[in-house]
């Protein structure tokens, strides 16, 4: 039973199971998408159920369903654990999971109907939007009132990314979505023209750096020190890494929109300060990975681990990959291209997948009274599955992407194109076949996660914590 003196872990659960859940409905869609664009007559005559509208419904649920879930679930357990206190209200606690639950079913309903804003990962419409912001707000104010019903003075740094991505994923999310309502569900932007371009890209970018980016770091700086049984390698260099992403992947946006109408100088900010933030992710990657100094040989065994350590991989390549692609000379040849599409699932798949089911793989047992998953063996063939799936996925878009820049500039001495657009999509055919392996085994990974945790949670009573009655120096 529930009270004062035990962490609040009904919440906990909740978003931990709907995560699994949402995480299976999300990479099923990416693999139907995927097959639409190998075989364009899959679905021929379902609108609904066409690519166009099942693309935005495929990132919602990734982004906003799966990894908004697994967030909420982890800032949750990460907050209490490290403050020693329960969430500051169980009533707006329980009000964020079912709120975000019904975000999640109107988009899973209105995008395949077609009603939309058409905006980059804000394709929701208005009254959808004004419940976010009643969900974000109860968010902030259990997670800040948390913090300062503390009973321990110092705020441990993951929670620093937590907090930071809560304020700015609200400020984004009110900016950009700031509109001019026609009917129930149809409005239009209240920027026009190359500001509404700029604004959205602002949003666009900083949702992969804040919700995609800052609230997966404060995963990671708790729960690799926690599965691998050492300190973090460096506080100092946390603390560091922390001031120095926040203050530069805010400025980053414009680099979407190298070549476009946007001021010159907009577009060479955004690629210097693109460039700026590389040091500062690649110090948070090597700050976790040096984390295992001393314990690399529990990678051997622990499929968690695995699971953590090499989502930092990713992360360490697509904050390499990104800066890079934002130099004007690359970009003018990924722009457009599967490479971006490879870059993206580096970083979704890889790093936001990966530190996801990892968290979860050490959570949804704890929760449930068990010191591991059903299965172990299946935990480790998980990893192994999703890795494959990832390589071949990217690899071939990479590869694609490459292929289709350069044939676009392709031209013949008497300067006219050498390759029509036919023959770059003919060009690019096998490699969305393998793009399409990749997602299938990827999406299989999950089909074991969720039977995992069905055979982990099953005729299970789910525990409570005691809140400790001294405050420690550590969760």
């Amino acid at each position: 039973m529930e009270t004062q003196n035990t962490y609040n872990y009904k919440v906990v659960r909740q978003f931990a199971i709907v995560t699994v859940a949402w995480g299976v409905v999300g990479m099923l869609v990416g693999v139907i998408i995927a097959a639409q664009l190998l075989w364009p007559e899959l679905l021929p005559s379902v609108p609904w159920l066409s690519y166009g509208r099942l693309r935005p419904l495929h990132t919602n649920a990734v982004i906003f369903a799966f990894g908004g879930s697994a967030l909420f679930a982890t800032s949750y357990y990460v907050v209490q654990r490290t403050c020693h206190a329960r969430l500051f209200s169980d009533g707006l606690a329980a009000f964020t999971f079912w709120g975000w639950q019904a975000v999640i079913v109107a988009a899973a309903v209105t995008l395949p109907l077609g009603i939309s804003t058409s905006k980059e990962y804000a394709e929701l419409e208005w009254p959808i939007d004004v419940l976010i912001t009643l969900v974000w707000v109860a968010y902030a104010i259990v997670f800040f009132g948390t913090i300062a019903k503390r009973r321990i003075p110092h705020i441990y740094v993951a929670n620093w990314f937590f907090g930071a991505f809560i304020l700015t994923v609200a400020l984004l999310h009110v900016v950009n979505s700031a509109e001019i309502p026609v009917t129930l569900w149809k409005s239009y932007s209240a920027y026009a023209g190359v500001q509404d371009a700029m604004i959205e890209w602002w949003y666009g970018h900083n949702a992969v750096g804040f919700f995609l980016t800052a609230g997966f770091l404060g995963m990671m700086y708790y729960f690799i020190p926690k599965q691998a049984g050492r300190p973090v390698y460096s506080y100092r260099l946390s603390v560091v890494h922390f001031w120095a992403l926040i203050f530069t992947y805010m400025w980053a946006g414009p680099h979407h929109l190298h070549y476009t109408a946007l001021p010159d100088w907009a577009q060479s900010l955004g690629m210097r300060v693109s460039l700026i933030h590389h040091p500062p992710s690649w110090g948070g990657m090597i700050n976790g990975i040096m984390t295992l100094s001393g314990a690399w040989y529990k990678l051997r065994d622990d499929p968690i681990l695995k699971f953590l350590v090499v989502s930092l991989s990713f992360y360490g390549m697509s904050t390499f990959e990104g800066p890079m692609m934002s130099i004007k000379t690359v970009n003018a040849l990924s722009h457009y291209t599967d490479w971006t599409i490879g870059h993206v699932h580096s970083g979704a798949l890889g790093w936001v997948g990966f530190i996801s089911i990892g968290c979860l793989y050490y959570l949804i047992p704890r929760l449930f009274g068990r010191t591991e998953m059903h299965s172990v063996r299946l935990v480790t063939l998980h990893f192994w599955i999703a890795t494959i799936g990832i390589v071949l996925y990217i690899a071939a878009m990479w590869i694609a992407g490459v292929m289709q820049g350069l044939m676009w500039r392709a031209v013949n001495p008497d300067g006219t194109l050498t390759y029509s657009f036919a023959e770059s999509v003919k060009a690019t055919y096998p490699y969305y076949a393998i793009r399409l392996l990749g997602g299938i085994l990827y999406f299989s990974g999950m089909l074991l996660m969720a039977y995992n945790t069905w055979k982990t949670v099953v005729g299970r009573r789910p525990v409570e914590a005691p809140i400790p009655a001294v405050a420690a120096a550590h969760a």
